[in-house]
């Protein structure tokens, strides 16, 4: 596998992987006996998903919605929300928990939580692997939280940097540009 140089490594694969079987657990807990909907936001949470209903023991679908809120090439977001795939399958009266990469500004992810809600599912909750809390623009209610990290550039385990490195089995940073002259 390719790594690029000048990354260090924020989460392990054995950190990201003791984490997705503790949220597992939690989900199975909470969710039994329950209609249970996974609902997967594209591209950067299918890793995150792949694990987490791999672990999961109840029964439960699937669905994928990608939304954009990028331009081309860019890394911060324009705020406006536009919906690139939708669901295949109603979410009324259906226990819909979304399963997203990261949190950041929140705005994307409220945008998404409100066209949901005027779906009707019988309950909405999110389960984040990585959660910017100091970028927060936009509260956003978090059932299941991965990891709390810095503001920093993440990419790996399905984020990416240009749409590049998703595969790496754990989350990196790019190392810091010594301080220094110009």
């Amino acid at each position: 596998m390719i790594t690029p140089p000048g990354m260090d490594v924020l989460l392990s694969a054995a950190e990201i992987q003791a984490k997705v079987l503790e949220l597992a657990a939690q989900i199975d807990r909470d969710y039994a006996g329950k209609d249970l909907m996974l609902l997967c936001i594209l591209r950067g949470g299918v890793i995150f998903l792949a694990d987490l209903m791999r672990a999961l023991a109840l029964p439960h679908t699937v669905e994928f919605m990608a939304v954009s809120s990028y331009g081309p090439g860019a890394r911060e977001s324009s705020g406006q929300v536009r919906i690139t795939f939708d669901l295949a399958s109603s979410i009324a009266g259906r226990d819909v928990l979304v399963v997203e990469d990261i949190i950041d500004s929140g705005r994307t992810l409220a945008s998404v939580l409100d066209i949901l809600r005027a779906r009707h599912p019988r309950s909405l909750e999110v389960c984040v692997l990585l959660d910017k809390a100091e970028r927060r623009e936009v509260m956003i209610p978090i059932r299941y939280r991965g990891f709390a990290i810095p503001d920093r550039y993440v990419f790996g385990f399905g984020l990416d940097i240009d749409e590049y490195y998703r595969n790496l089995p754990h989350v990196a940073v790019l190392k810091e540009k010594p301080a220094g002259p110009a």
